[in-house]
């Protein structure tokens, strides 16, 4: 436990020197003013989304433009972090101030039951190795800001330990929970499918009692049910069954995408965005592309799962590492957001810590620190008017 905290303090020390650099040459912008403090830079894009639900809750209507389209708002944000900071807020504590503070002790959290759970399967050199990629991963100046992924992130390391353990009755109200952190019970629920199959063909040699596969049925069911959930809460407080769907949709209408949302198209909307819109390449040239970079990604992502170095970390782990990814190729446009989403797959890192060459594992500390400067001026950094959410 003190090696993996004294990796995290060392990568924090890194990461914030890094942030307040950027923050240094922060420019006036719709996001914020000039040279931003730490706590204010730490606020701005979605943040300040969690900083409106804090304060004000959710609407009772979802407001739409003059031909019926929904706006944004804060229907696209789930509230167990920012209501959680109400705990503090209410006393008076700006969110601005305890937001980044709150993120950063789950992150520490979460970093230490990463290591528990990649010491399930990992010598400990390697898992604390995974545990160092986790620290210092490109985007893991997503760690300390005023978003939800360390809390998530943390939670959802507790639910794949919890599997991994068979300790079905515990994940019950941790999986809840998570899914009203950030969408993640629907692919947690396909986990848990994949999971009960795994099971039941290997009963032979790893028994499967009953009682277990109702306890596996029954966390699935709720997990499915936790994915909706958000959904179906919005539906009953707006009146509006599509109320959740048409709010996140909103989003991508700055991208020209129009109508309602159609599982596994949004990918096929963002080669014609990015390839034909972006790059003025012809339409069938972009479907052609784009379908191409589509099918490498996901052979590519496809063989990494099943090389030896990921079949380390053990069926469980590795069925997470489908499912969410599943779950984004179904539902989520393609965008600048797209790497802070992929952070949930930060289990992968496992595999990645198999090899024990110093040459290699230097090599990957140094490339996910360079990725942290990249991302935070890249795409955290706002310009004038920027349409490049991280």
């Amino acid at each position: 436990m003190t090696r993996v905290l004294a990796i995290f303090v060392v990568s924090r020390i890194v990461t914030t020197t890094i942030f307040l650099i950027v923050a240094s040459v922060q420019q006036v912008s719709d996001r914020t003013g000039a040279n931003p403090d730490f706590f204010e830079f730490a606020s701005i894009w979605d943040g300040q989304w969690y900083w409106y639900v804090n304060a004000a809750g959710y609407p009772d209507e979802i407001p739409r433009d003059e031909n019926g389209n929904a706006k944004e708002n804060a229907w696209a944000f789930m509230p167990v972090y920012p209501f959680l900071l109400r705990l503090f807020t209410v006393w008076g504590i700006p969110f601005p101030a305890i937001a980044p503070f709150v993120s950063l002790l789950f992150a520490g959290a979460a970093a230490l039951v990463f290591f528990r759970l990649m010491a399930r399967f990992l010598p400990q050199g390697s898992a604390l190795f995974a545990t160092a990629l986790f620290c210092f991963a490109p985007l893991s100046t997503i760690l300390q800001v005023s978003y939800a992924e360390s809390l998530h992130l943390f939670l959802l390391f507790v639910a794949l330990l919890l599997l991994v353990d068979r300790r079905y009755a515990l994940l019950v109200a941790v999986v809840v929970v998570m899914s009203l952190t950030r969408p993640s019970g629907l692919a947690f629920a396909l986990v848990l499918l994949l999971h009960l199959v795994h099971r039941f063909i290997t009963r032979a040699r790893d028994p499967f009692p009953w009682r277990e596969r109702i306890e596996v049925v029954i966390l699935g069911l709720v997990s499915a049910l936790s994915g909706v959930a958000w959904l179906l809460i919005a539906w009953a407080v707006t009146g509006e069954f599509t109320a959740y769907t048409d709010t996140e949709f909103a989003w991508r209408r700055g991208f020209g995408i129009e109508g309602h949302l159609i599982p596994f198209t949004p990918w096929i909307q963002g080669a014609e965005f990015w390839f034909d819109d972006w790059f003025g390449l012809p339409d069938s040239w972009s479907l052609v592309l784009g379908a191409a970079a589509l099918v490498a990604l996901v052979g590519g992502y496809a063989g990494f799962l099943f090389s030896p170095w990921a079949k380390r970390l053990g069926p469980d782990i590795r069925f997470w590492l489908l499912a969410y990814p599943l779950y984004l190729l179904a539902v989520f446009f393609p965008q600048s957001s797209t790497f802070r989403l992929l952070v949930p797959l930060a289990p992968a890192l496992g595999a990645l810590a198999v090899p024990t060459s110093r040459i290699w594992r230097g090599a990957l500390l140094v490339l996910g620190v360079a990725g942290q400067v990249l991302w935070t001026y890249g795409l955290w950094r706002a310009d004038v008017y920027d349409w490049t959410p991280p």
